[in-house]
């Protein structure tokens, strides 16, 4: 059989996009081959990230060492570098081919022989949780974001498509399924009326038969709208009551800046709106630091931000600028000495809220994908429904089931807890 290797850049849609394409060629008969394996390989695919200039040079390195390591394999470049710049990833050496439109990946399967092209995945190598892409394309335009240039087109999975992909993961075995796209809040919106919205595809989605739950990879606020919080509270054991927001800053005039929708009080009160609605939501974030123009005010309001919002975990990042974006032209750029310490501080206040977050759960149930065994021990751990880590006593025959569990006592990032024989009903 002809070895095939498969590496992946960048988000989770990309990570779906090589499953896709690693169950076709899987089709077409070839093997795929892990890191550590010597050998020849026929074909290697490398799904690559634009999201910054360290990522696609990043990509270009990748490129040139597969190329060094297996000069007679055939290389294709797909992903958002292979949107942006085809060309320069063309003249990488090896590379035989590029896919700059991650819609034409039925036609490259197509190409290489596959008669019959497969709608979707059945199954996602090496993970316990399988994310699902419903959605593409993003019209947003965030000043520093380049993913709008080289994914305009909003496009939208059908309903029964996803539905039917979803049954093949849970019978594959799979009790968490991450709905994920470039603008998830956006699944449906280019189609005419009357139309699916993201609360109607999860609402067909939760009435599927069998034992699994749903979690959104990150939404924006403004996007969550009543009737998905609606469905969030009436079904806690079939949704996951946690939510990923993107806040990016907690100054006004820098969202401005960044071509952000809302201000942040907006923000802020629809994090309150969760809170009331869903018991003890985890709400997670992204906050930049660093962006052009940014005063010790704006960073001060980030932070109350924040704390007032409710967050149990930021994901800070320093401001990079990226060529082809209007953020990039900006001046008054930020000293990286106070980068680093912005992001420093704002990375204890996240450690800070994860903390207390933990610490709120304790006493109360949280539904468990248990992820593995922990190792020397007699004791299991995976990833709950409020996206904490949890391990409790127990052994590798739970792998991949989802437990009901009671948190008794947290330390560090992670919570501990016991086993409860309940039926998965709301706290």
């Amino acid at each position: 059989m002809p070895a095939l290797k498969i590496v992946t850049l960048g988000c989770k849609v990309n990570q779906y996009e090589s499953e896709y394409a690693r169950e076709g060629f899987a089709k077409l008969g070839f093997c795929e081959v892990g890191d550590g394996e010597n050998g020849p390989v026929e074909l290697i695919v490398v799904n690559t990230c634009t999201v910054t200039a360290e990522s696609e040079a990043k990509c270009r390195k990748i490129i040139r060492r597969l190329a060094k390591k297996h000069p007679a394999a055939e290389i294709v470049v797909l992903g958002c570098y292979a949107a942006r710049a085809p060309d320069e990833a063309a003249r990488l050496p090896g590379v035989s081919e590029v896919v700059p439109d991650k819609r034409d990946l039925p036609d490259l399967l197509k190409r290489r022989g596959l008669s019959v092209i497969p709608d979707g995945i059945s199954s996602f190598e090496g993970r316990h949780r399988a994310w699902v892409k419903v959605q593409d394309g993003c019209r947003q335009h965030c000043s520093y974001c380049i993913v709008p240039l080289v994914r305009p087109r909003l496009s939208s999975r059908p309903v029964e498509e996803a539905l039917a992909e979803i049954g093949r993961l849970h019978a594959s075995g799979f009790a968490e399924i991450v709905l994920t796209g470039i603008h998830l809040g956006h699944y449906g919106l280019e189609r005419p009326e009357p139309r699916t919205d993201l609360a109607g595809l999860v609402e067909k989605i939760v009435a599927l038969p069998g034992d699994f739950r749903v979690r959104f990879s990150s939404i924006e606020a403004a996007e969550v709208t009543p009737e998905l919080l609606r469905l969030m509270a009436d079904r806690p054991d079939r949704i996951c009551p946690h939510l990923h927001l993107p806040l990016q800053s907690g100054s006004d005039a820098i969202l401005e800046k960044m071509n952000r929708r809302g201000s942040a009080g907006r923000f802020i009160e629809c994090c309150r709106q969760v809170r009331q609605r869903l018991v003890r939501a985890a709400l997670t974030t992204d906050a930049i630091v660093g962006f052009p123009g940014e005063t010790e005010e704006d960073f001060a309001a980030t932070c109350r931000a924040v704390e007032e919002a409710g967050m149990s975990k930021v994901h800070v990042f320093r401001f990079s600028p990226r060529q082809g974006t209007p953020a990039a032209t900006l001046k008054n750029r930020v000293p990286q000495r106070v980068h680093q310490h912005w992001a420093a501080q704002l990375n204890r206040l996240s450690d800070r809220l994860r903390a207390e977050y933990l610490r709120s759960l304790v006493g109360g149930r949280v539904q468990v994908l248990i992820e593995g065994v922990v190792e020397n021990s007699n004791r299991i751990q995976g990833t709950a429904d409020r996206y904490i880590t949890v391990e409790l006593e127990g052994d590798a025959g739970a792998e991949g089931r989802l437990i009901d569990v009671r948190i008794e006592a947290t330390a560090g990032d992670r919570a501990y807890g016991t086993t409860l024989q309940l039926p998965n009903t709301a706290d």
